[in-house]
């Protein structure tokens, strides 16, 4: 059974497990205050043309999301995100449990717009409400939709009319950075977000995320947050060790690129074959539509969601790739889907 569920079935990249093992017999600091953390901060800064960012590994996604929407907003302040957004859907209402409201937006590609944070604000006008305060987006999106530079300006622009704060998920940053179609710098975000994270766990790394945290207003006393929150480690180095090698060189895009790669070759021969998607993404997370016949006997030699009935012949199959996804691997799969 080979899996295309999901971007994080195997290990970590042999550059990483190479790292760790070489380290492992050191001692060093702990909670993040280690020499590994350090210089891994440093490296991601230089990635970032920016020095004036705070940077905090924590080891998961909904847990950096949780940590940060809660230490950024007032009690009475709420969230904005799509009706597929993560925090939305696929957190246990981990946001809520800290006792802030998401408010979710209908959208047809994952991605939030002007207009939706607009028509938020609009609704919610007064204190028998709760008041909008932060804009959750993912890039790529969990339908894997990535955002454009002028995409993310503009909702960066209404953020700052509206004393908004523009939050990013980038748990695979690395795929939606690697995308032909991308336009973006990863320095573009210091400038266009008040905090975003690169994630580490979707893009070769065993675990972990780095948050970067733009906004001098949020950065006071944020450890106190991690700690509070349970997702302060204390052999932090396993995190910056991670980051280290992923920012060392170029192996962060690189990794982003592989996965990409193999998502292409999937949608090329998926396509030739005649087949539709459920949506246009051009990231490592595709989603054709096949007939159900086909889907269970693909289930037979293959792990992979099935995201959406499309009617009642046919279903939307959500297939990733990542780092470690092989080029035989995904020509197999498109040779088995000529059945």
């Amino acid at each position: 059974m080979y899996s295309l569920k999901n971007d994080y079935s195997e290990g970590a990249h042999p550059q990483i497990l190479e790292a760790l093992l070489k380290t492992n017999l050191e001692q060093s600091e702990g909670y993040g205050e280690d020499k590994y953390c350090i210089e891994a901060k440093k490296l991601i800064k230089e990635k970032l043309q920016n020095d004036n960012v705070d940077i905090h590994f924590i080891p998961g996604g909904t847990q950096t999301n949780l940590t940060s929407i809660a230490a950024f907003l007032r009690p009475h302040e709420a969230s904005i995100a799509a009706n597929t957004g993560h925090i939305f859907v696929h957190e246990t209402g981990a946001i809520e449990s800290t006792g802030h409201k998401v408010i979710s937006v209908n959208v047809e590609d994952g991605k939030l717009r002007k207009e939706h944070v607009l028509s938020v604000l609009k609704e919610h006008t007064d204190e028998h409400m709760v008041k909008p305060k932060l804009v959750y987006i993912s890039n790529s999106t969990e339908i894997g939709t990535i955002y454009k530079k002028s995409e993310l300006e503009e909702l960066s622009q209404v953020c700052r009319e509206n004393n908004l704060l523009l939050y990013m998920d980038g748990a695979r940053l690395g795929s939606a950075l690697c995308c032909k179609e991308n336009d973006l710098d990863i320095s573009d975000f210091t400038n266009l977000t008040d905090a975003f994270y690169i994630g580490g766990t979707k893009n070769g790394a065993f675990m972990g995320e780095a948050l970067v945290i733009c906004n001098d207003n949020l950065k006071d006393d944020f450890r106190y947050n991690i700690k509070q929150r349970g997702a302060l480690l204390a052999k932090g180095r396993l995190l910056g060790i991670q980051f280290m090698e992923l920012f060392r060189d170029n192996l962060f895009f690189e990794i982003g690129q592989h996965a990409n790669d193999m998502a292409d070759i999937l949608r090329t021969g998926i396509s030739e074959l005649g087949y539709k998607y459920l949506v246009d993404s051009p990231s490592n997370q595709i989603f054709p539509i096949l007939p159900n016949r086909v889907i269970k006997k693909l289930q037979e030699k293959y792990s992979f969601y099935i995201w959406a009935s499309t009617d009642e012949n046919n279903s939307s199959i959500r297939l990733v790739t990542s780092w470690a996804t092989s080029k035989e691997a995904v020509l197999e799969f498109i040779e088995d889907l000529k059945i």
